[in-house]
């Protein structure tokens, strides 16, 4: 399932008071222990894996938490490999039946939550139990869309959950048929009809992570605070809207660095810790930084291993001749890490909004109305590619054509005619229309000056209402937001992620915040999502977003080219799209970033 990635801000820069209370002990200075610093461009909303879509969430939960199966660090193409399953299923000769060995000696870390504080070990149950939550009608959480119609019997127990008045009062004993742990090691899982991504898509996802029960117990509406893995570290502290810091899970089964690689990863310097037991870092902290300037002045000065670029720090960070990094970039022993990210960015409609849905003219006069380059230029310094479908290039069913079709052409004489059009559709002028923008930041505001000049310009108006991340995520997942600003990111390389977002069986909080709804592109998404890959399945690929790219339910934009910069001390960094759990791979040279001061002593000089 594709992961929320509402901000264009937070992705071009990358990615009151509430402690965990746990007794935790202090943090230590750097010179005791090897500490990695990054940045979140937002707060945190949630810990809890089990109802978390959005980037920054998973940023921070997918290192506390693990899942059955992951995609393998180093390699690519992306290797699916077991993490808490012991091996890859046994699956049946109808692809129904998978059943799942459960690797043992794994435990959870120490909780409050468990007898005397000591984690206990990990079963194939509370692999059970963290999808029954999912699916508790109670529990609303935003991941169900992952498993509905999937499962023999698990929509039949959400219907069940109906009859009680509160989540924490479901009694999860209540027997799934396709969902059963056969004992402590061995988990089964029946499906409805073959479903070839549950791999990657649903036993990869932190939505499936397994969470003990007795944390939910003990926590109740506090467990996204309070989250319980089994990963290979533990949230200490989390100061809102300040910092998260997390720090080695002292009951972590192990794990070596990987010894296997791409052929240039060896060149690189990816392969030098091969063997050796990680996690390396014995703390990493989280600081959130909401501007980017601020989180660019604490790069430079050091005090970040990471980070994106901004906009008005472009030119500094990298000489446009030749696309490569300025000498004083080069100067400070930093690093350049360029890679199309399997992401579609949009301004997306509601189609039960009464102005917009039923006035497709109106639609395209939007669409036709943008000019997606100059906001590349303008906002992006040119990296990214102008979005001609919602599928991301990198996708395996990228059709290489779809700019062909000319869905995402700038053409504002055609935008004056087709609001011509969408006034005799509504009966009158359009009225004013109003956008949910996420962020109340420099970028927010002046990406919604941007599409209210070109609104403007074709003789609409366009109000812009500049919200905090939570408000944002609840206004649109209650389909409260007439326009929004929005993206995704894909989980796997598979266009499923991006087909589902139109399903009609995925209406908001689903993927489908659109709310569009076309019986025959849900006639075809039935069928596709069966299909192993194939030639037939890529072209119905490529048929059905066609079909949704003709009737105009967002104006797709962009499709992200990151740039990513790291300091030299920060080692094994390699961009992984679809993967969260990175953080135990990477270590810092503490010598080196101790050296740095005098680096910056140096450029001062000059």
């Amino acid at each position: 399932m594709q992961k929320l990635n509402y901000s264009l801000l937070f992705v071009l820069c990358c990615a009151a008071l509430y402690l965990t209370g746990c007794g935790r002990r202090a943090p230590k200075a750097d010179e005791d222990q090897m500490v990695l610093h990054l940045s979140l461009p937002t707060k945190a909303q949630t810990l809890d894996s089990g109802n978390m879509r959005d980037v920054y969430g998973m940023m921070v939960a997918g290192n506390i938490y693990e899942t059955l199966y992951k995609y393998h660090y180093l390699k690519r193409p992306y290797e699916v490999i077991p993490v808490l399953a012991a091996d890859f299923p046994t699956i049946s000769d109808d692809n129904l039946t998978y059943t799942i060995p459960i690797r043992q000696g794994v435990f959870f870390q120490d909780d409050p939550c468990f007898p005397d504080g000591k984690g206990r070990e990990l079963t194939a149950h509370d692999f059970v139990f963290a999808i029954k939550r999912i699916a508790n009608v109670k529990y609303r959480s935003q991941n169900w869309t992952i498993f509905k119609d999937r499962i023999l019997g698990l929509d039949e127990f959400r219907e069940y959950t109906t009859d009680f008045k509160e989540e924490w009062a479901v009694d999860y004993s209540y027997e799934v048929e396709g969902l059963k742990a056969l004992d402590d090691y061995t988990l089964q899982i029946i499906l409805v009809r073959p479903w070839p991504q549950m791999l990657e898509i649903a036993l990869g996802d932190t939505a499936s992570s397994p969470l003990p029960r007795e944390a939910v117990d003990y926590y109740h509406s506090e467990i996204g605070h309070r989250p319980v893995g089994t990963g290979p570290y533990r949230l200490n502290v989390w100061r809102r809207g300040s910092y998260i810091e997390l720090v080695r899970n002292e009951n972590w089964r192990g794990e070596l660095y990987p010894s296997e690689g791409e052929e240039s990863d060896a060149e690189a310097g990816l392969l030098d810790d091969a063997g050796k037991p990680i996690p390396f870092a014995d703390r990493v902290i989280f600081r959130v930084i909401e501007e980017a300037q601020p989180q660019w002045l604490l790069f430079m000065r050091g005090e970040l291993d990471s980070s994106g670029i901004p906009k008005d720090n472009f030119n500094e960070a990298i000489d446009a001749s030749v696309q490569t990094l300025t000498d004083d970039m080069r100067a400070r022993n930093i690093e350049l890490h360029t890679y199309v990210d399997p992401s579609t960015f949009w301004v997306g409609f509601n189609l039960r909004d009464p102005v917009l849905g039923k006035n497709k003219p109106l639609r395209m006069a939007i669409s036709r109305a943008i000019n997606r380059q100059e906001f590349i230029d303008l906002f992006a310094n040119g990296r990214g590619m102008v979005a001609h479908g919602f599928v991301s290039p990198g996708m395996n069913s990228y059709d290489p054509d779809i700019h062909t079709y000319g869905f995402s052409r700038y053409d504002p004489a055609e935008a004056r005619e087709l609001l011509k059009e969408a006034e005799a559709v509504h009966g009158g002028p359009i009225p004013p229309l109003t956008l949910g923008m996420p962020g109340t930041d420099t970028f927010a505001r002046q990406y919604g000056q941007f599409l209210q000049k070109y609104f403007s310009q074709v003789g609409m108006r366009l109000d812009v209402n500049y919200m905090d991340w939570p408000t944002y995520l609840a206004e649109l997942n209650n389909g409260h937001l007439q326009l929004f600003s929005s993206g995704v990111s894909a989980s796997v390389p598979d266009a499923i992620d991006f087909l589902e977002m139109f399903a009609t069986k995925y209406f908001a909080p689903g993927g489908n915040k659109f709310y569009y709804s076309n019986p025959e592109y849900d006639t075809l998404l039935d069928r596709v999502q069966v299909m192993f890959d194939s030639p037939e399945r890529t072209e119905l690929y490529r048929k059905m977003e066609r079909m949704v790219m003709a009737d105009y339910p967002a104006v797709f934009t962009t499709h992200q080219v990151s740039y990513a910069l790291t300091h030299g001390w920060y080692k094994n960094y390699k961009p992984h799209t679809f993967s969260y759990d990175v953080l135990k791979y990477r270590r810092v040279d503490g010598e080196q970033r101790g050296e740095y001061r005098d680096v910056l002593a140096e450029l001062k000089k000059k």
